[in-house]
């Protein structure tokens, strides 16, 4: 019998969504093994997972084309996905679950942010969330949330009972270590940045609330406490403020945006950063706070949604919405190496509570439980 993982994110994307699925399935190989399989939707036009093409299987719709006959699937009660060889679970790693016959499935919801604020999504995303994740939650077996926020914005919204979610965070890669000041400088060098900077890591849309810290970063440039802001991170949606925001401030030569920067160089980034910040307004989790923990980076960080969940003690927060709050929080720390030091030390034992091995633990034993509970149900008499 089969446990099947769906690992679309992880090959058509690089964001927060893929690094999710790809990490949690190399975590739950070792303790699943044969019994592990793979789910794409676009096979064939994009290769499977690395390492795991042999137990992958899939359809070869493109993601737009299967978003929609996936919602249509559940309206109707039609079973969608019909090649599932002794399949005993299906799980959605991200917001979409197909139909799947009488077989038990586990949703992962990484956040409402579409529900919280509606205003940052694009009004035909909005639209298909909306209708779509009540349903889908519904219609799960059972449901991950990847943080307690998220599962209490599940009860509150969408009125789900407390035991058909289960809070399972996330975890840093094994990559996201510190890094000796050889490597620092090559990526610095290659990347062109300065010697001093704040770095911000996530796709650029308006909830990164990357206007706010514009502004914010101002003063510490302004005393000569750092050289620039470093934001990475992929254009997403709705951007046309923000660029219209840094065209009009006075310290957009100092904003250097690298882009996308390659995962192998993501934890000398981080570790070559006075601080990393992480201003957002609303975040399901928060990957880039425990990211930089772990590479031995203080984190700053927004006070709003998962964020103190993550950074617990070891980071400093602000008020996401005060810019003045923003800019004072981050010179302090940037201001003064001891208490750098200390962030850096706390950060760097607190990353060393979450991993992906206990990830992985934790969502196999969901795994049995979902599994035997399905069994009792369909037996005659249970």
């Amino acid at each position: 019998m089969t446990i099947y993982v769906d690992v679309s994110a992880a090959v058509h994307s690089k964001a927060g969504l893929s690094r999710y699925a790809s990490s949690l399935v190399r975590a739950l190989d070792p303790l699943l093994g044969e019994r592990l399989g793979l789910f794409q939707n676009g096979l064939g036009a994009r290769a499977p997972l690395e390492g795991f093409s042999d137990r992958t299987v899939g359809v070869p719709y493109g993601y737009k084309p299967w978003r929609a006959m996936v919602l249509a699937s559940q309206g109707l009660c039609v079973r969608l996905i019909r090649h599932l060889p002794d399949a005993e679970l299906f799980h959605a790693t991200e917001h979409l679950l197909p139909t799947v016959g009488r077989v038990p499935t586990v949703l992962t919801v990484h956040d409402l942010i579409f529900q919280r604020y509606p205003q940052y999504h694009k009004r035909a995303n909005y639209m298909y969330l909306r209708a779509a994740m009540p349903l889908f939650c519904r219609r799960a077996s059972a449901v991950i949330a990847i943080s307690d926020s998220t599962r209490r914005d599940l009860i509150e919204l969408y009125g789900l009972p407390e035991d058909k979610i289960t809070v399972i965070a996330e975890a840093a890669a094994p990559a996201f270590t510190p890094q000796s000041p050889e490597r620092i400088q090559d990526v610095r060098t290659r990347y062109g940045l300065p010697e001093r900077y704040v770095l911000a890591l996530g796709t650029l849309e308006p909830r990164k609330n990357l206007s706010r810290l514009i502004d914010a970063s101002g003063p510490l440039i302004e005393r000569g406490i750092i050289d620039a802001l470093v934001l990475v991170g992929a254009r997403g949606w709705l951007v046309d403020e923000f660029d219209q925001h840094l065209a009009s401030s006075r310290w957009r030569e100092r904003v250097i945006q690298p882009g996308f920067v390659a995962e192998e160089d993501l934890p000398a980034l981080y570790a070559g950063a006075v601080l990393t910040a992480q201003p957002s307004l609303y975040e399901g989790f928060g990957l880039p706070v425990l990211e930089a923990m772990a590479s031995g980076c203080p984190v700053c960080s927004s006070s709003a949604s998962s964020l103190p969940e993550v950074g617990g003690d070891a980071s400093r927060y602000f008020d996401p919405h005060d810019v003045d709050d923003m800019a004072d929080v981050l010179l302090q720390v940037a201001a003064d190496d001891a208490v750098r030091q200390q962030m850096r030390e706390a950060g760097l034992a607190r990353a060393r509570t979450f991993s992906w091995a206990r990830t992985a633990r934790e969502t196999a034993a969901l795994y049995e439980k979902v599994i035997a509970e399905h069994g009792r149900a369909r037996r005659p008499g249970a």
